[in-house]
């Protein structure tokens, strides 16, 4: 939804009603066992920039902060690495470990891919302030 002034101001307003298959994929991925700890599950989740962008469920830092509550669309910092644990990707940032519950529609493993092809084992990570 998008609102506009005579200040021509532009709000979007972010909203999305989540799938069976999200939300089966989210009880599957929080069942799951994993080598470390998961920070949070993401679900039509695809990679811009070396960022994960996606729909946040169950950030541990939920509650000191409204942005990570479930439900709200976040932008993680740069994507260090991305790996396949099960039947799951895990994308590791500096501070981090997010599990794709879904991708997005379309964009999402194509993004997964380029991202894979372009960093093969080269890191040149964004300026701190840019992220």
């Amino acid at each position: 939804m998008k609102l506009e002034t005579n200040n021509e101001i532009n709000l979007e307003f972010y909203s999305r009603r989540h799938t069976y298959f999200d939300l089966q994929r989210l009880v599957r991925a929080k069942a799951q066992s994993f080598s470390q700890p998961v920070t949070a599950y993401l679900c039509g989740a695809f990679i811009n920039a070396r960022a994960g962008v996606g729909i946040v469920f169950d950030h541990v830092r939920c509650e000191s902060n409204e942005l990570f509550q479930d439900g709200h669309l976040i932008r993680t910092s740069d994507v260090i690495s991305a790996h396949r644990e099960g039947q799951f990707w895990v994308l590791t940032t500096a501070n981090s470990r997010y599990v794709i519950a879904t991708f997005q529609r379309g964009n999402g493993r194509s993004s997964l891919r380029e991202f894979l092809r372009l960093c093969s084992g080269q890191h040149h990570l964004s300026p701190y302030t840019l992220q």
